[in-house]
């Protein structure tokens, strides 16, 4: 009796992977004619390690396209926005490259098992592998959105500056932001202050360009920026004397969060001290006294 189940339980086993494969081949085959070209004209480069899997990745975008709704891929392409990724690759893209990489992380799992001998819980492991490798770029978008803010939140101050000293020498804001963008360093804020020089020259009003601007980075020293500025704009203060308030806070806001991750660096090294170093003391300057005590 447990011989026949367990015959029942290979046979749908092998029932269910054809099923799987065949379904797989019959999408494949539907996809490939209508794989869509590799557009790039207006859109970064793709790093090195993308450009290896990229083929598979636009052919597995035309499934994406038809099994996701379109509310699903505006939410997806707004965090895309968000972290400056969308530059790089679609909302489509993005979720094909997910499960590239959950294909990717289950070959190499399988690979490292096959080598292996008397590996218990061979299921679980192919699970996490998979599982890791389907949030490894969600957890990559992540840790982008934090770099590219953290670059935003250095150069603003920067940007600041030379918007400000164009602006007192005699140059409107408009003119002073193109100076800042033609001399200020490279990185998030240059794009994103490109973009808003192109927005005011398509006909979109300078507010509603520093708002859009706003909304795509979300960053609490660029929403003080842009709130001060529309705020002077339309009370008709002096902008010369609101660029220089602004600059000088966040040159101090900088100056404070330098200071607080330098008080906060000596308990973040209490854990690795008693860990790692206090053990290892311990162990060299105990060793000479417990050889002396053994030859007692």
């Amino acid at each position: 009796m447990f011989e026949m189940t367990l015959e029942v339980v290979y046979f749908a086993a092998i029932l269910l992977t054809g099923i799987s494969v065949i379904s797989l081949f019959y999408g494949l085959q539907r996809a490939i004619p209508e794989t869509p070209d590799d557009v790039r004209t207006y859109m970064d480069p793709l790093p090195a390690g993308l450009k290896l899997i990229w083929p598979f990745v636009l052919l597995f975008t035309v499934l994406v396209e038809m099994l996701y709704s379109n509310s699903y891929l505006d939410k997806v392409e707004k965090k895309l926005q968000h972290t400056g990724v969308s530059y790089v690759l679609t909302a489509e893209q993005f979720i094909a490259l997910r499960y590239i990489c959950a294909i990717i992380c289950l070959l190499l799992a399988l690979l490292v098992l096959s080598s292996l001998k008397n590996v218990s819980e061979t299921w679980l492991i192919l699970s996490v592998a998979v599982l890791g490798g389907f949030m490894f770029p969600s957890v990559w978008l992540a840790d982008t959105r934090k770099r590219r803010e953290m670059q935003v939140i250095r150069a603003l101050p920067i940007y600041l500056d030379f918007t400000t000293m164009a602006v007192e020498a005699g140059l409107n804001l408009t003119g002073a932001m193109q100076q800042a963008l033609n001399k200020g360093p490279k990185g998030a804020l240059r794009n994103e202050f490109s973009i808003v020089m192109r927005d005011m020259r398509s006909g979109v009003t300078r507010a509603e360009a520093l708002k859009r601007m706003d909304a795509r980075l979300r960053v609490d020293d660029i929403s003080r920026f842009v709130n001060a500025m529309i705020q002077a704009e339309k009370m008709g203060s002096s902008m010369a004397k609101t660029l220089r308030i602004q600059s000088e806070q966040r040159r101090t806001e900088r100056f404070q969060r330098a200071e607080k991750k330098a008080m906060e660096a000596p308990v973040k090294l209490v854990f690795p001290l008693i860990v790692f170093i206090f053990p290892v003391t311990f162990m060299i300057l105990g060793f000479p006294i417990a050889i002396k005590f053994m030859a007692m």
